[in-house]
C-alpha cells in the first residue's frame, strides 16, 4: 500500500499501532472500573471494597466490634482496610497493564504512562 515511500511505511504502521494501543489502554481503563477488589483488616472484621482503580465502593462491619471502649481499634480497623484494598486495587491495576503491554509485544516491565 504504501510501497516505494519509504520510511512512510514505517510511520503509517507505527501510527496504526499507536492507536490500537491508545484504544486497549482506554478500554483496559474502562474494565478497572468494574473490577472490585476487598480488602481486610481484624482477621476479616472490617472489609473494604474498591474498584482496580482504588474508588471506595463499600464497607462491612462485623457488629460485633461496635463497643464505645473500642471507638479508637474501630477507626483504626476502617482505616487498616481501605489501606488494603486500595493497596490491592493498584496491584490489581498494574497486573492488568502488564498483560496489556505483553499483549502488545512490549518488553516485560514497560511501564506504561498512567492517565
Amino acid at each position: 500500500m504504501f510501497k516505494g515511500l519509504g520510511g512512510l511505511g514505517d510511520m503509517a504502521k507505527m501510527m496504526k499501532t499507536a492507536q490500537e494501543m491508545q484504544g486497549k489502554v482506554a478500554q483496559m481503563q474502562s474494565d478497572l472500573e468494574n473490577l472490585l477488589v476487598t480488602g481486610e483488616s481484624g482477621a476479616g472484621l472490617v472489609k473494604a471494597t474498591a474498584t482496580a482503580k482504588g474508588e471506595l465502593k463499600g464497607l462491612d462491619i462485623d457488629p460485633s466490634i461496635f463497643s464505645a471502649d473500642d471507638k479508637e481499634v474501630v477507626e483504626d480497623l476502617i482505616l487498616a482496610a481501605i489501606k488494603d484494598a486500595q493497596s490491592k486495587a493498584a496491584d490489581r491495576a498494574k497486573a492488568e497493564m502488564q498483560k496489556l503491554t505483553e499483549s502488545l509485544g512490549l518488553p516485560p516491565g514497560f511501564e506504561m504512562p498512567s492517565f
